[in-house]
């Protein structure tokens, strides 16, 4: 799939020192982002990322706001309501030594250690990628509209399959 939106970033571009960058896809590019997502419309999307250097890549700070309508679990209506979250991640080119060991073998996994790097393909990276990445986490696949509730109360009385059968069949077996 070839992303709608995109902001590609040099890591060679960022030198020394910390740098903020600012995104917000057009009303275009906001209803591809919707339609990829699965929503019924992204009003607004905005992100303040920061760059800073990380060994011989990229650590991406910052969070993102979001207006998103989407269709009611329970009532199937649609409503509008926002989203936010923070994104935290690291980024290194390809052949790094901070680049996880692809190798086959065991994966070690501890919940509290922080993710390993991104690797990149190339020195550049795409940071509308990473927004719509975050945007999609955090979009509920089961959102609910602000006052509706799941009401359901099972019958009393429970059937028999086979009374169900022969009221189907009728009394003339």
């Amino acid at each position: 799939m070839s992303p709608v939106w995109t902001k590609p970033f040099r890591l060679g571009e960022l030198g020394k020192n910390a740098m903020t960058v600012q995104l917000a896809p057009d009303a275009a590019q906001r209803s591809e982002i919707a339609r990829a997502l699965g929503l019924v419309s992204l009003s607004a999307l905005s992100a303040e990322l920061t760059l800073r250097p990380w060994m011989d890549g990229v650590e991406i700070t910052g969070s993102f706001q979001a207006v998103v309508e989407q269709v009611c679990a329970v009532s199937l209506d649609n409503f509008e309501h926002p989203l936010s979250g923070e994104i935290a991640l690291r980024a290194v080119p390809a052949g790094s030594p901070q680049a996880p060991d692809s190798v086959g073998g065991e994966v070690d996994y501890d919940s509290e250690a922080p993710d390993p790097p991104d690797v990149l393909e190339s020195d550049t990276l795409d940071l509308a990628a990473y927004v719509v990445e975050h945007l999609g986490l955090e979009i509920d696949p089961f959102a609910r509209k602000p006052g509706v509730a799941f009401d359901y109360t099972p019958s009393d009385e429970i059937e028999s399959p086979f009374a169900v059968l022969k009221r189907l069949k009728g009394d003339g077996a």
